[in-house]
């Protein structure tokens, strides 16, 4: 009970927070508190569902398992129908040259190709992705809070080598966007049916390390006489109860995040854009730097690309993509409240603390170069129809399995 009523005190003061930005909106920014919703929303499903992309890529090597991958599959399909319906009232016809606005879709070369590995190796290093590490911190996690200051120290890094990458990769490279080929159907095709592939070799994979039949997406219902099953006789009240905390209790499977996740990512781009984290944490990381009196100075077509490429120092400091990305940890928060699971867990180890700063700073590095990280160069560069989010994807996969190589090497 008292976990629940914390909790119930988190979400109304999550909620007081994004009517307070709602009314007092940043000049020219009347999002902010729409996004923080959003953001709330994101970290309460992630945090739910235990959904971490690092988690799924490096369990795929190390144990056999495609349990969380598949959740992430689902949402990548539930959002590329939806995104490939909203790009189509955007542009109708793709095949005049224009690209949807704000979809990922980023020039893809060598650049995106060392994007991917630094990031799957970091992810893996740290514990979690960029998304993984602020839900986490949400729950109390030290070595979490540590990462992400690698991340904004790699992106900070990142900023000042970007010009070296813009003349000698990015300008050069093009962007492949599926739906100006084959139009949104035959963008749609290519996507699933790379989706489907993807399905069969996270199958193949399980089957190699012997693991049995994925059981069912649908989680079982409590049992009988548990705290969480309505007893008999009960009244509406009581089983309208049972059924609230199975939602705000009970862990979600990853299929079940990852649907909620695709379709809260459709959303997103029909009030503005696409879901993406690093762009924003990019900005205060070179605010950082601007102040300590070491910027990068301007940055050479970074404001010409869409996807989660640096951002400059330019604007209002609160902006919606800054309630978004913190919005995401108070939505954690709440969650583990709710459930019970909040509580500061320090590593057992102090080497702990280097690997996470080491794989934060290999992460930001990453996601300065891909132009994005699980989040915008993948979770939401795939339902873009863009081509990049799939090389993204396989780059991601190969620095996580070398990641797991070093991490079983530390071991």
């Amino acid at each position: 009970m008292v976990s629940l009523a914390a909790g119930a005190i988190a979400a109304l003061g999550a909620t007081l927070v994004a009517g307070v930005l709602w009314a007092h909106a940043a000049p020219g920014d009347p999002r902010t508190g729409v996004f923080w919703a959003f953001g709330v929303a994101l970290g309460f499903v992630l945090q739910r569902s235990r959904f971490c992309f690092a988690s799924a890529f490096r369990d795929l090597f190390l144990f056999g398992s495609g349990r969380i991958m598949r959740g992430i599959l689902a949402g990548l399909a539930v959002a590329s129908a939806g995104f490939a319906l909203l790009m189509w009232r955007m542009v109708p016809d793709p095949t005049l040259g224009m690209v949807a606005p704000e979809a990922h879709a980023v020039p893809l070369g060598l650049h995106l190709v060392l994007g991917g590995i630094l990031f799957g190796v970091g992810m893996v290093l740290a514990g979690g992705c960029v998304s993984g590490s602020l839900y986490r911190i949400g729950e109390g996690y030290v070595a979490s809070a540590v990462a992400l200051m690698g991340i904004l120290a790699g992106l900070g890094a990142g900023a000042h080598t970007w010009n070296f990458w813009w003349r000698a990769s990015i300008a050069r490279s093009p962007v492949v966007w599926l739906p100006a080929a084959g139009g949104y159907v035959g963008g749609l095709a290519v996507t699933f049916a790379l989706l489907a592939v993807a399905y069969v070799l996270v199958v193949w994979r399980e089957t190699r390390a012997g693991l049995p039949a994925a059981p069912s997406p649908v989680a079982p219902g409590p049992a009988a006489g548990s705290s969480l099953a309505a007893p008999s006789g009960a009244g509406l009240l009581d089983r309208l109860a049972v059924a609230l905390a199975a939602v705000l209790v009970r862990g979600w499977s990853p299929t079940a995040g990852g649907v909620a996740l695709g379709v809260l990512n459709v959303w997103l781009y029909l009030a503005h854009m696409p879901w993406g984290v690093t762009g924003e944490l990019s900005r205060w990381a070179i605010g950082v730097l601007e102040i300590a009196g070491v910027g990068p100075g301007p940055l050479q077509g970074a404001g010409t690309l869409s996807g989660c490429a640096l951002v400059g120092t330019r604007g209002p400091w609160i902006s919606h993509a800054l309630t978004l990305d913190v919005g995401m940890v108070a939505g954690a928060f709440a969650g583990a409240l709710l459930a019970g699971e909040f509580r500061i867990r320090r590593p057992a180890e102090r080497r702990r603390y280097v690997q996470a700063l080491a794989g934060g700073l290999l992460m930001g590095y990453g996601a300065s170069l891909a132009m994005g990280c699980t989040i915008g160069a993948f979770f939401s560069a795939i339902p873009s129809l863009a081509l990049n989010g799939w090389v993204f994807a396989a780059a991601l996969a190969l620095g996580a399995r070398v990641g797991v190589s070093v991490i079983r090497r530390i071991a």
